[in-house]
């Protein structure tokens, strides 16, 4: 009998699709006999897309759009309003949600999304009582309450770092529930052995081949931000990777230096530009952060006023780890870069202990869970019939 796993994610930020994505790839390559469902929660909740055809945009696509604009002022108070309205609506979202999982019930799910993991273990448990629910934090640490980590001690936790696992025990969840992973989910493709001839890329793509470069990444929707950043660093050669923001690409190839640049729009090829470079630049998102240490390069992030509540410890965890330096905005990135390069051998030194196999972890954490969740109704006594 085959085994159905749910993976829900959102749109919004594009991190939670991809480490849905990242977890299903290992799925297959390990070849699990398990059927796995990507389920995006919008569908769920309003499989007529009614939202879009009154509006003309998907919910998520706003979130996105102030990402790209650098419009993120104010969300830490928009989203308690947002969780306000969950909480508000509860019950109707729960009973979309045992809708969706009527006709096709899943034996487990796994959210990797925040906000609605409540909703999601309650609707699950009413039509399919016991199976498993599992909360993969893809973000380093919970922005408590109500964000990744519902107290209760309600289902699984997958926790990527230290701090996340400590939260999760403050908020009532037994060490059985919990489970550490190496770190956050990655593409598995970026574990692959990728043969480059830095010198003859750097040149194909304009750059100086012994000149050294940094990759500035804000995510697939990139950000203005980058076009700020260009103009504090015309002397440092620089990677700019603007994901589907065509307007920030058009913007930043107008722009000129003292130093070569390569601008990019979208490209699946990520970690081959992170290879040619010798440091990043970037949020302080959990995904980029990750992908930036697994390719052994040193970091510059940012912590203000602007940066996502959820994205605040993650620079944090920069300095914890001494990955690299911590700017207060764009415009005064210029020493960070400079004291950055004083310090490359230290901060590649301290990455070389970094050792993130998530991904690869997270198969057998699933596994786990399914077989305890089997021996357990073996184990469970048999109901007592009437006579």
């Amino acid at each position: 009998m085959t085994t159905t796993l749910d993976l829900i994610y959102l749109n919004a930020g594009g991190g939670h699709r991809a480490a849905a994505q990242a977890l299903e790839a290992v799925i297959r390559q390990q070849g699990r006999a398990w059927q796995v469902r990507c389920v995006n929660l919008v569908d769920m909740l309003d499989p007529q897309q009614r939202f879009q055809r009154l509006t003309g945009i998907a919910p998520e696509d706003l979130y996105n759009l102030r990402l790209a604009r650098g419009w993120t002022l104010g969300l830490a108070q928009e989203l308690w309003l947002l969780q306000a309205l969950i909480r508000l609506g509860h019950g109707a979202i729960v009973k979309r949600l045992r809708r969706h999982w009527q006709d096709a019930p899943p034996d487990l799910v796994v959210s990797l999304m925040p906000n609605f993991n409540r909703a999601l273990a309650e609707g699950l448990a009413e039509v399919m009582p016991g199976a498993p629910f599992v909360t993969v934090l893809t973000d380093m640490a919970d922005l408590p309450p109500h964000f990744w980590i519902e107290p209760g001690g309600r289902g699984h936790l997958v926790c990527g770092t230290a701090k996340a696992v400590a939260q999760a025990r403050a908020a009532g969840y037994p060490d059985a529930q919990i489970h550490r992973s190496s770190g956050m989910l990655i593409r598995p493709d970026f574990y692959r052995p990728l043969a480059l001839d830095r010198r003859a890329e750097r040149r194909r793509l304009g750059l100086d081949p012994d000149r050294p470069t940094g990759v500035v990444l804000f995510g697939g929707h990139g950000s203005m931000a980058m076009a700020a950043i260009e103009r504090q660093l015309p002397d440092v050669q620089l990677i700019l990777l603007c994901g589907h923001n065509k307007a920030l690409a058009a913007q930043l190839r107008g722009q000129t230096g003292a130093a070569p640049r390569a601008v990019l729009e979208f490209t699946p090829e990520v970690r081959r530009y992170l290879q040619l470079a010798d440091f990043f630049i970037g949020k302080p998102g959990p995904g980029c952060l990750s992908e930036a240490a697994q390719q052994g390069l040193p970091i510059v992030t940012f912590s203000n006023a602007w940066t996502l509540p959820q994205e605040r410890y993650n620079a944090e965890w920069v300095q914890e780890q001494g990955l690299g330096v911590v700017s207060r905005s764009a415009r005064q990135i210029r020493p960070a870069v400079l004291e950055l390069l004083e310090r490359l051998d230290e901060f590649k030194a301290n990455l070389r202990l970094i050792d993130n196999r998530a991904v690869f972890e997270l198969p057998e954490i699933l596994a786990d869970v399914l077989q305890a969740r089997a021996q357990a109704w073996q184990t469970a006594p048999a109901p007592l019939l009437a006579v």
